[in-house]
């Protein structure tokens, strides 16, 4: 219990500097990898939690997908910066406002919890109980059961964003020659080859 309380500070301490370091260096590949470093803290304290599988998924997802992708796009992009930032303290009484109430249910959940130290335990049996299967299996077992159409909703909004950003980013540039796949599969060899012959002496 003294190592796993260990742990958890310092996994949350961790997390947290490094959350502050995403929104407060000037350079965004430094962000990214601020984001990276406290995706893998989450993941510790999901391991914590017994809950390895969204460990798992946090790292391969967000970590080896999302976050490297924002990288990429940071890198790759000639993005100015220092344009976007101008217009960005006509948004801090709003963030302020958005923080303020964030810090005021944080104060709530503590004050709760401390005022009454038997809301700790009382605990909700899930279901599947955890003693009779994994929490890979348990979490299979209530997504493609009770929240099965959520689920696939879901899946039907991603996919609806996936083809409205391929909609909106697609351009067909003119004076570009594209891809006939048609063509390609329906060529012949006598079309493609040219045989030429050349006399003794002609040349070419």
């Amino acid at each position: 219990m003294l190592w796993t309380t260990i742990a958890f500070w310092v996994f949350a301490s961790f997390a947290v500097l490094f959350a502050f370091g995403v929104i407060a260096a000037r350079n965004p590949v430094h962000s990214v990898l601020f984001l990276i470093a406290t995706f893998f803290q989450a993941a510790g304290l999901f391991v914590l939690l017994g809950a390895e599988f969204l460990a798992l998924i946090l790292v391969v997802v967000y970590v080896g997908a999302v976050a490297v992708l924002f990288l990429f796009v940071v890198m790759m992009l000639d993005v100015d910066f220092a344009e976007l930032k101008r217009g960005a303290l006509q948004y801090v009484p709003v963030g302020g406002l958005v923080g303020l109430l964030f810090l005021a249910e944080l104060v709530l959940v503590v004050g709760t919890v401390g005022l009454d130290p038997a809301i700790g335990n009382v605990t909700v049996e899930p279901v599947p109980n955890p003693t009779e299967v994994s929490n890979i299996a348990a979490l299979g077992y209530i997504l493609y059961t009770d929240y099965i159409y959520l689920f696939q909703a879901a899946g039907m909004i991603l996919l609806l964003a996936m083809i409205g950003a391929i909609v909106l980013t697609l351009r067909h540039k003119p004076h570009v020659r594209r891809q006939n796949i048609d063509a390609q599969v329906n060529r012949r060899p006598e079309d493609a080859i040219e045989v030429v012959k050349v006399k003794p002496g002609q040349g070419i």
